[in-house]
């Protein structure tokens, strides 16, 4: 097999991998005992409550990768046993168009408030978002941006209908960006500024929310503002090792460790020493060509190049048959 070959279904291998990793990071944040934790510190009306308390707030289960961004495809439209109509999330056949782009996580949480004068149900609407660091090809307030307004928008005709604005629920975007070179958070969202005299306009300012968090992948220090931090770095942080990060899940944030949790942990964890493995080998395996073609450019046989790099006589053939169809 050409080295070519062997190249491509490493980083197919890697792709995989990947893959599975961003999955999994996405399920392990979506455990309601870890949102509620995110809640606590990033909602001003969860502020200061037990984390376990905040879980009876969060409603159904939350939508993992399944929900569609893209305007006309976020709701699904569908007609009870009785005829009535009811529009939804939309999570029906997620693997049709899998180029699609859909939110990671998204949830409802009812908001715990005892002066609601009309009584009504209120609730917010929550996404989360896991990034493995700072995109590059493109600036990631903008994405967020994008993404807040999408979770307004979708809400016509879902949580609000006609003209009803009062209706809108208000929603936020948090963003979890890793390996990044300082904890760090920060709270995005509308502000009024008075240029002439000033008006009390109606309508609701805080309707529009987005948190950008970031993380290194260095453990925090046990320290109340990096309370969060820590607990979102045990659970994606590859280094360290499942046992530590159950301790530190059960002694420091009293989360039970069940048997969901426990195997998805278990998963990210071998899933990061994979990646990590396949990589030393792709560069001891370019270290080897790159030897290889030097000797060859120098005169050395085949038969020597094996003996000295320790690979077979195929090997090197290959290396260096790949090597010049590419300069020919």
């Amino acid at each position: 097999m050409s080295t070519l070959n062997t190249e491509i279904r490493n980083a197919i291998a890697a792709a995989d991998d990947k893959t599975q990793y961003d999955t999994y990071a996405k399920r392990l944040l979506a455990q309601k005992s870890i949102l509620a934790n995110i809640l606590v510190k990033t909602v001003a009306e969860f502020k200061n409550m037990n984390p376990s308390e905040v879980v009876n707030y969060i409603e159904g289960e939350p939508k993992i990768g399944i929900v569609p961004i893209e305007p006309g495809l976020t709701n699904a439209e569908k007609t009870d046993e009785s005829g009535q109509r009811i529009i939804g999330f939309n999570t029906e056949n997620a693997e049709i168009n899998e180029g699609m782009i859909r939110f990671d996580i998204v949830f409802y949480v009812r908001i715990p408030s005892s002066d609601n004068e009309d009584n009504r149900l209120i609730k917010i609407i929550v996404n989360i978002e896991c990034q493995k660091d700072e995109p590059t090809a493109y600036s990631i307030l903008n994405r967020a941006i994008f993404y807040v307004s999408r979770l307004i928008s979708s809400q016509k005709e879902r949580d609000f209908v006609n003209s009803n604005y009062d209706d809108i629920e208000q929603v936020f975007s948090i963003w979890v960006c890793m390996n990044m070179s300082n904890n760090s958070m920060a709270h995005i969202h509308l502000t009024k500024d008075e240029i002439l005299e000033s008006y009390e306009w109606k309508g609701n300012l805080d309707l529009l929310n987005i948190v950008m968090i970031g993380i290194t992948n260095e453990l925090p220090e046990k320290d109340e503002k990096y309370e969060l931090h820590r607990l979102i770095c045990t659970l994606l942080s590859n280094e360290l090792n499942e046992n530590e990060k159950f301790e530190i899940l059960e002694k420091e944030y009293n989360i039970p460790v069940n048997t969901e949790l426990r195997e998805d942990v278990s998963v990210m964890c071998n899933l990061s020493l994979g990646i990590e493995e396949r990589a030393e080998a792709r560069g001891e395996d370019r270290k080897s060509e790159r030897v290889a073609i030097n000797m060859y450019k120098k005169g050395y046989t085949i038969e020597q190049i094996s003996e000295i790099i320790e690979l077979s006589k195929e090997e090197v053939k290959n290396i260096i048959e790949d090597k010049e169809s590419v300069l020919v």
